[in-house]
C-alpha cells in the first residue's frame, strides 16, 4: 500500500463526511493505493456515528474510535503506528490543506527526504478565507519563534497540520514519542532531527476556518511552550528510548 492518511477528529461533525469524501475522491481518481484512517478521542458529537455511516461506501476508510482517551498528539501517534502504507500523512478533519498537496510531497521522500511538512511560513504558501483572532496569530507566531530558537532552527513552521513521513521514520518517531496534545508536532520533528531524518519543508495553501475544532484553545499555546523545554531536556537527558521498537 503506498499512502496511509491519518485524519483525527474530535468533534468535527461538520467537517469529517467532505475532508473524508474529498481524500477518498481525489486518491481514487489517481489511482493511488491507500488507506484512510480516522481516529477520534473523546468526541461526544456525532463523528464517530458519522464516518461509521461512510465506511460502506468508502472502503478503504478505518476508524479507530478511543472514547477515553484524548488528546490530537495521541490520536495520530495511534494512526501512524497502526498504519499500513509506504508512506504516512495526517492531515486536519477540517481540510484546511487539502489532499492534493500531497503530489507535492511524495516526490520528495522518493528523491531521499524522510519527513514532508506543509508550511505558511516559506515563499509560495498562500493564506485564503477566514481570518484568524489577532491573539492567535500573535502566540502563533511567538510560538515559533520560540520553538526554532530552543528545539527546531530553520523549521519556520512547526504546526501546521499536513505531514508526511516514510513509514519507517513513523515507527522510528511515534513509538517513542510522548506528548498527546498539540505540541506533539515539535517532538516529532525534533526527534526526526535527532534521529538522523532528512526534513523538507515545503509551501501549502491553507484554508482556515475559524469554527472548527481543530484550532487549539487559548491555553494550549502556553502548553506549547512548556513542551518545547520538556523535549530539550528529555533530549539532552537521553530520556527518549531510541531501542524502543513499539
Amino acid at each position: 500500500m503506498e499512502l496511509s492518511v491519518i485524519i483525527p477528529a474530535k468533534n468535527e461533525e461538520k467537517n469529517i463526511r467532505k475532508t473524508v469524501e474529498s481524500v477518498f475522491r481525489y486518491l481514487k481518481e489517481h489511482d493511488i493505493s491507500h488507506e484512510i484512517i480516522v481516529v477520534t478521542n473523546k468526541s461526544t458529537d456525532q463523528t464517530v456515528e458519522i464516518v461509521k455511516a461512510l465506511m460502506p461506501e468508502i472502503p478503504t476508510l478505518k476508524l479507530l474510535d478511543y472514547p477515553d482517551k484524548g488528546g490530537k498528539g495521541f490520536a495520530v501517534k495511534e494512526g501512524m503506528l497502526k498504519a499500513s502504507g509506504q508512506y504516512r500523512l495526517f492531515m486536519d478533519a477540517d481540510n484546511a490543506t487539502t489532499i492534493d498537496h500531497v503530489s507535492r510531497m511524495t516526490p520528495f521522500l522518493k528523491s531521499g527526504f524522510d519527513v514532508v511538512i506543509g508550511s505558511i511560513r516559506v515563499p509560495g504558501y498562500q493564506v485564503v478565507a477566514g481570518s484568524e483572532p489577532w491573539y492567535r496569530v500573535f502566540l502563533g507566531r511567538l510560538a515559533g519563534i520560540y520553538t526554532r530558537v530552543l528545539l527546531l532552527p530553520g523549521i519556520l513552521d512547526s504546526q501546521r497540520g499536513f505531514k508526511i513521513l516514510t513509514a519507517e521514520a513513523a515507527r522510528d518517531i511515534f513509538s517513542i514519542s510522548k506528548i498527546t496534545q498539540f505540541g506533539f508536532d515539535m517532538e516529532m520533528l525534533a526527534l526526526a532531527r535527532e534521529m538522523g531524518y532528512k526534513i523538507k519543508e515545503i509551501p501549502v495553501r491553507w484554508h482556515n476556518d475559524p469554527n472548527t475544532a481543530s484550532h487549539p484553545r487559548l491555553a494550549s499555546y502556553f502548553q506549547v511552550l512548556l513542551d518545547t523545554l520538556r523535549i530539550k531536556r528529555d533530549l539532552i537527558i537521553g530520556a527518549y528510548d531510541k531501542n524502543h521498537n513499539g
